[in-house]
């Protein structure tokens, strides 16, 4: 049976619906959003006299989500005109939609009754062959289904998404008994390629899988903090960044998810699972039933565990909830032993294992959370799921931990944990234990993992298209960079700095790699597998050298920089660069020289440099120039200034786009730039694109020239900088920046408009860096950078 999905039916738009509605818009499929009919007028409504059959009271519901996905924050749609894929309805009107759907994907309020009636709906109306599935977290699967057709049941299942989805890649599929193989195995295919996620089979448990431990790591920690005087902020502080958690650890975390919605998690749970050997543990603080009560449910409501709160300063700060006196009170500052020292370590693996050796208050309160959390899980084999990669990838993927509890056990060494464990009355479970009086030592071992049911290794799942650079062999290499070879005559640039900033080291392996490219490769791709792509320059460096006067090494700096991503502009050998996270200053120069790029969604990309008072000075400004202006120039009579306007904007408020497909819009990324969802598939889509190239006999492009737009158009951007700068929007400084900004973008002192060659952009954009970093301004915002990764505006 094969399966094709090109419309999509989202039911229910509310905050979850409306958030899925955008997902598979983003992934290019056309989607329906549809909601109930209201059965009441608003006060507005009644006041315009319309009736309850006015086509804009039948839709007010679904229209109301709509808006919403527009406004999110952060962004649900890769761009604006992304919404254009979404059309609304309503399910009285435009139930025809449903029926119309490859996907039909229910995601309406919790109640068993409401979904089986919207089911047996959806029975008489859909394809024969579309797939259906419920994104509830609260109900047994298998129960929505029951009392439907047969094919329904075949081609029904739940898909729980983690909110929000474009953000969180974690996908739980349940199917039922009565589920078909291929469904699955279709929907876990399509959910990892289409829509880029991280797809775990779960058994249909209370819960599943991450929300289900989620439940109980948020839970504990809850009771452990009230049971040992621990403050909401100090918990935060240590259950964070410190443990490889994201930075909103335990309570910021609650606000976000929803006091409510955690608390009603919480209940739900406790009274699901009576066999549960830590039920005790599950059951919700009062003190959650007592905010939900007042209405204290977090971002929501603008107060929860945390609220903003403006100082006599003027300035914001987030006050954090005392437990005791539920009052609001500022937030301190925690200094640790344990974590100072830990922050010191290189690897996670090396911190975690020293802050829970130590004994100070987040040393303790980290061990006791972490022991019980680890234990739990180990009892949740095989009742959620039989394998530890599920249960590992799920928490990873859900909550954007580093490591899953499995991979963090192995961390802290399990034989010596589990000792420790036992002195302290934590109960692992009985596999755990055989698995250790059996010799194996690991969860994890040699690219396999232990397997509690047949009680050995076995090898974990291998992915063509998720290859991992860290096996391949190293071509040659320092501490910045190293050229590694893929296989197929394909090699990898990749970076390892802390955030992938571009340093000397960097250009000295790139440099290399040219060498080797020329000689033994038939392409390489620029691109890692760090957290960013790269994030920009050194600034220090730049920042050091400026200090001391060393111009002549800024220059030097700047131009192998511009003459590396010349050579991988007009290698004669395709060179694909591969950007995702930041991919900022620098980086962006980078990955727009490539021949082509191959792009993660979620690529944050801009010429920044503007937030340090300086240009871009590593081609940059030439590039846009000649994707953005010189394009436009070919036309007869075309004004330029529009173009130049769109650049010059772009660049100058330091804008950044925050997608890939917004980076297409701005001009950073070219029309041909392949846009890859699956973060986990870029190096083996940039690899395939490698090979494209050369299969189709790649020629590097012929030496372009730039339009120049000359001085009179410089005196246009002149007077709108000025215009700036009167009306107060701007510091004198920063009109200074634009000037120089303005300068290279008309290609300096031309008296009229002319093609030059691109070094002309190129010394141009060294002249003026040079010059900015000789400013006192300039040298105060980059050290302003350094010490507090934030831009100073003055």
């Amino acid at each position: 049976m094969s399966f094709d999905i090109r419309s999509v039916a989202v039911i229910g738009s509310g905050t979850m619906g409306g958030a899925l509605a955008a997902l598979y818009a983003n992934a290019g499929l056309d989607v329906s959003l549809l909601d109930i009919v209201p059965t009441q007028l608003t006060a507005d409504e009644e006041i315009k006299k319309l009736s309850l059959d006015h086509p804009a009271v039948r839709n007010r519901i679904v229209n109301a989500g709509m808006q919403a996905v527009l406004k999110s924050k952060p962004a649900a749609l890769f761009a604006p005109q992304v919404a254009e894929r979404i059309r609304v309805g309503n399910l009285q009107d435009n139930f025809d939609m449903v029926a119309q759907a490859d996907w039909i994907i229910e995601v309406i309020v919790e109640d068993l009754k409401a979904k089986r009636a919207l089911m047996a709906r959806i029975d008489a109306e859909r394809k024969p062959a579309s797939i259906v599935s419920s994104n509830t977290s609260g109900i047994p699967i298998h129960q929505i289904a029951e009392g439907r057709s047969e094919s329904l049941k075949q081609h029904f299942l739940g898909a729980h998404f983690f909110n929000p989805p474009r953000y969180l890649p974690l996908l739980e599929v349940i199917p039922t008994p009565d589920t078909l193989p291929e469904v699955v195995e279709f929907v876990k295919r399509f959910a990892e390629d289409r829509l880029g996620k991280g797809v775990v089979i779960c058994k249909d448990r209370p819960n599943f899988i991450a929300n289900r431990l989620g439940s109980y790591l948020g839970t504990y920690a809850m009771r452990y903090t009230l049971e040992n005087g621990y403050r909401v902020d100090e918990v935060d502080e240590i259950t964070g960044t410190a443990i490889g958690h994201p930075k909103s650890a335990t309570f910021r975390l609650a606000d976000i998810v929803g006091v409510d919605v955690m608390y009603h998690v919480a209940e739900n749970l406790y009274n699901a699972v009576p066999e549960d050997e830590a039920r005790a543990d599950l059951k919700p603080p009062a003190l959650l039933k007592t905010m939900v009560e007042r209405g204290m449910l977090g971002n929501k409501t603008k107060h929860g565990f945390y609220k903003e709160v403006r100082e006599e300063s003027g300035k914001k700060k987030f006050y954090a909830l005392n437990l005791d006196t539920l009052e609001y009170e500022r937030p301190d500052k925690f200094i640790y032993d344990s974590i100072s020292n830990a922050e010191m370590l290189d690897t996670l693996p090396e911190q975690l294992l020293y802050i829970v050796s130590q004994d100070d208050r987040a040393a303790m309160f980290i061990w006791d959370v972490t022991a019980h959390y680890l234990a739990y899980a180990s009892h949740r084999i095989p009742e959620i799921a039989d394998d530890i990669i599920s249960i590992d990838n799920a928490m990873k993927w859900g909550f954007a931990h580093k490591a899953g509890p499995f991979e963090t056990w192995d961390m802290l060494g399990v034989a010596r944990t589990v000792e420790r464990m036992a002195s302290q009355d934590i109960a692992v479970a009985p596999w755990v234990k055989e698995m250790l009086a059996n010799g194996h030592e690991t969860f994890y071992h040699n690219g396999s993992c232990y397997d509690p049911i047949s009680k050995k290794y076995k090898a974990l799942p291998v992915s063509l298209k998720n290859i991992q650079l860290a096996h391949k062999r190293v071509v040659t290499a320092n501490d910045s960079a190293t050229l590694r070879d893929l296989g197929d005559g394909v090699a990898v640039l990749e970076f390892h700095t802390k955030m992938n900033a571009l340093d000397d080291n960097i250009i000295e392996v790139a440099q290399d790699a040219l060498t080797e490219l020329d000689k033994h490769f038939d392409g390489m791709i620029i691109g890692n597998q760090g957290e960013h792509f790269s994030a920009g320059a050194n600034v220090l460096t730049v920042g050091i050298a400026a200090e001391n006067g060393e111009w002549d090494k800024i220059d030097e700096v700047a131009k192998a920089l511009q003459d590396f991503l010349m050579l991988v502009r007009y290698s004669r050998k395709p060179i694909v660069t591969a950007p995702f996270g930041y991919t900022l200053g620098g980086g962006c120069e980078v990955a727009m020289a490539g021949a082509r790029i191959v792009a993660h969604a979620e690529s944050y990309v801009g010429l920044v440099e503007v937030g340090m008072g300086l240009i871009p000075a590593g081609g940059g400004l030439k590039e846009m120039l000649r994707r953005v202006v010189s394009p436009a120039m070919q036309t007869p009579n075309v004004d330029v200034l529009p173009y130049l306007q769109r650049v010059f904007e772009t660049v100058g408020t330091a804008k950044v786009a925050t997608s890939a497909l917004e980076a297409q819009q701005l001009g950073f990324f070219g029309p041909d730039t392949r846009i890859v969802m699956n973060r986990d598939h870029l190096i083996a889509d940039a690899k395939q694109t490698v090979l494209h190239l050369v299969a189709e006999g790649y020629q590097p492009p012929a030496r372009t020239q730039i339009y120049a737009a000359g001085e009179r158009a410089l005196a246009a951007m002149r007077v709108a900088i000025y215009s700036m700068l009167s009306g107060k929007y701007i510091s004198e400084y920063d009109a200074l920046v634009g000037e120089k900004l303005a300068t290279v973008l008309c290609g300096g002192k031309l008296t009229a408009p002319a093609w030059v060659d691109e070094q002309v952009i190129l010394d141009l954009e060294r002249e003026a860096f040079i010059s900015l970093c000789g400013q006192d301004k300039t040298r105060e915002r980059i050290w302003h950078f350094l010490n507090t990764g934030k831009p100073l505006r003055n």
